[in-house]
């Protein structure tokens, strides 16, 4: 009963104990301390290898008569056919089956395998060229042309068959035989190989029409440009150097566009070069050279260069080194239209040659690469490209009329509502000077001060006006100019100095006037200068004095006080002076006026303003050395006694990012501070020692 429960229907009779796998129980290591005598993994390779046993062989079984052959004969095919039935699409057992036939001589049988075998897989080419060298290493020649014809008709694109059936024939000397086969293969269109393998066969012949003629099929069927200067360096071998010019001419006329044309033009100028034909060779590189695109003619430039090396003069070899350039920089703009640099180099190439209408081409596409951005910084290299070709137009080429739409061009495609370039203006205005076209000069530099007024084109506009002598339109350029810019010192400055060359001294003292009451100055310091000098040189020294002291009203600084000290310590007015004041006491006069300037400003550093201790050190050592300069009227002990001590200080300064340290400082203790010192000192002292005495009672 327990063993129809352990019995499983699936297992037949057996149990399912005995069908269990009884694996061998694994040892326990229980000494796992190293062993005294370590082996090595070469020796333990080295015992298996000793006691390996040797290979069982089976024994050689010996036939000796025709039973025992065809006993084992029988049992040999039955061992093949039982093992094709099983493995029926491994090609392998068809080809041991069909050899094994062969060698025992029964060649139908070993036809019938071969045969069955292409049955089961007639696309396998290895198949046939195995039968075939079976029947051809037998030689059964027309069985063996059976199985090639066959092999070909339905194999046609396996080119083994063809080149193996093509092989027999020619063996067995059937050339005839062979040329047909080829002619065969040629109408599926083969690679070049198969057609140069054709070729090959009839120049072993000496057949050189035929060969012409198959060169003839053979660029039709592949036109490319290594088909061609194979047939041209056939008819060349040939000593056919006319066909051989023929064949070159035909492919340059079908293949000049092709990606290989390169190759094509380089081997046809070597060819006429070969024919001692230069010149015909240098036309045909510089033909290639305009036709070829620059990024396939790198190593045609290189053959052209070596050409002209060898046998053109030095024009011909600079040209050809123009050429090479040109290549490097068509390369070059090509990838970085927007890299003017490259423009201007190969812009500066071009005008080396000489070649106008190449230079004008090369200037038109350099400027259609307009800035992508309306940012002054992407047009300040690019409007040299537009002012090198106006130039070039006028100095180079001569061409009034093309200069002048160069510049009007570059004008109207400058976007002058967001920037402009004072430079092209003024170009432009000079150029038409030049050409003694004094109004349109006058229209383009009056369009700039209406589109985009500058600095540099009010200042250039006013000098011409100048040097022409048309006063009235300075005059009115000066007041667009100060309309424009009225915070401009410079500007007014240079209309007074206008009016006062013109001995126009109302009027320009009126200019200074204006200028000073303007609200806002870029640089005030200089107008005011400007303005006491003018004064001063008209010997108008009350109201050069006037002015510095407007002057003082508005800023105390140390180089106003200095200068108007100066000024006083030198206003004498030599043409007029009085009989009875000598020149000697007017000089007195003068030295009493600077140091009541002095003294003035002393008094507003030392009352106004005592932490500009620095500036008022200054001050007392530029009236000491003014004093000195007097001579025997000046009087240094006025000054000695106010001059301060220099002190070495410290202090704790706070940098940046917020830690302190501590520096050197000069300080200026003056003779007044030093007395309020000591006084505070004594006074100190005096309450110390009160303390004291009241603490001891």
């Amino acid at each position: 009963m327990s063993s129809s429960k352990e019995a499983d229907p699936t297992l037949g009779y057996l149990t399912r104990k005995d069908t269990e796998v009884k694996l061998p129980r694994p040892t326990r290591v229980k000494n796992k301390t190293p062993a005294p005598i370590q082996i090595t993994a070469e020796q333990i390779l080295r015992e298996a290898r000793e006691r390996q046993e040797a290979e069982i062989r089976p024994p050689k079984q010996k036939i000796t008569d025709s039973t025992e052959l065809g006993e084992y004969r029988l049992r040999k095919r039955k061992e093949f056919e039982d093992l094709i039935r099983r493995v029926r699409w491994n090609i392998g057992v068809w080809i041991k089956y069909a050899h094994w036939e062969e060698s025992q001589k029964d060649f139908k049988r070993a036809r019938s395998v071969w045969e069955r075998a292409l049955e089961v897989d007639y696309k396998n080419h290895t198949l046939w060229l195995k039968y075939a060298e079976v029947e051809m290493k037998n030689k059964f020649i027309n069985h063996a042309r059976n199985v090639w014809d066959r092999a070909v008709t339905l194999l046609p694109r396996v080119d083994q068959l063809w080149y193996k059936y093509i092989h027999m024939e020619e063996m067995l000397g059937n050339v005839a035989g062979a040329r047909q086969v080829f002619e065969r293969w040629m109408k599926w269109t083969p690679d070049q190989q198969g057609w140069l393998s054709y070729l090959k066969f009839e120049l072993r012949y000496n057949e050189i029409e035929r060969a012409r003629g198959i060169f003839e099929r053979f660029v039709e069927c592949h036109p490319r440009v290594g088909a061609w200067i194979r047939y041209a360096k056939f008819e060349m071998k040939n000593g056919e150097v006319g066909k051989a010019r023929t064949v070159y001419e035909r492919a340059v006329d079908k293949l000049s566009d092709d990606e290989e044309a390169e190759q094509l033009f380089v081997a046809f100028a070597e060819f006429e070069e070969r024919c001692k034909e230069t010149e015909r060779a240098r036309a045909i590189y510089k033909f290639a050279l305009d036709h070829i695109p620059k990024g396939r003619a790198e190593d045609l430039y290189r053959k052209f260069v070596a050409f002209e090396k060898q046998y053109g003069d030095r024009e011909g070899i600079e040209d050809a080194i123009v050429g090479k350039r040109r290549f490097q920089y068509e390369d070059e703009v090509k990838k970085n239209p927007l890299n003017y640099d490259s423009w201007f180099d190969y812009i500066r190439l071009e005008e080396s040659v000489g070649d106008k209408e190449r230079i004008r081409e090369v200037y038109e596409r350099a400027i259609a690469n307009v800035p992508p951005a309306e940012e002054k910084r992407y047009w300040q290299r690019y409007i040299y490209l537009w002012i090198n070709y106006a130039l070039y137009e006028e100095l180079d080429a001569g061409d009034a009329e093309r200069t002048r739409d160069v510049y009007r061009e570059c004008l109207n495609q400058i976007p002058h509502n967001k920037f402009s370039f004072a430079k092209l203006w003024l170009l432009a205005a000079q150029f038409e000077i030049r050409q003694l076209n004094l109004k349109a000069a006058r229209q383009i530099l009056g369009n700039a001060i209406g589109k985009a007024p500058k600095d540099k084109i009010f200042k250039k506009y006013i000098e011409i006006e100048l040097q022409l002598g048309n006063i009235d339109r300075c005059r009115k350029l000066y007041e667009k100019y100060l309309e424009w810019s009225p915070e401009n010192c410079y500007a007014w400055s240079k209309y007074a100095e206008l009016e006062r060359s013109l001995s126009e001294t109302d009027r320009a003292r009126g200019i200074f006037e204006l200028a000073i009451a303007q609200p806002a100055l870029d640089m005030p310091e200089l107008l005011w200068k400007a303005f006491i000098d003018f004064e001063t040189a008209e010997g108008e020294f009350d109201r050069a004095r006037a002015l510095y002291e407007r002057l003082l009203d508005r800023t105390k600084h140390l180089k106003v006080w200095i200068s108007y000290a100066e000024f006083e310590a030198t206003a004498m007015d030599v043409d007029n002076l009085d009989v009875t004041v000598t020149e000697h006491e007017q000089k007195k006069q003068c030295i009493e006026r600077a140091r009541r300037v002095f003294e003035k400003a002393l008094n507003y550093f030392r009352s106004s303003a005592p932490d500009l201790k620095e500036e008022r050190a200054m001050l007392l050592e530029k009236w000491l050395n003014m004093e000195a300069k007097f001579g025997e009227l000046g009087d240094v002990s006025l000054v000695q006694s106010k001059l301060p001590k220099k002190l070495k200080k410290r202090r704790h300064v706070t940098t940046e990012d917020g830690s302190t340290r501590i520096e050197d400082f000069i300080d200026f203790l003056f003779p007044e501070e030093s007395q309020t010192t000591n006084l505070k000192i004594l006074e100190a002292a005096y309450k110390w020692k009160k303390q004291k005495q009241s603490s001891d009672d």
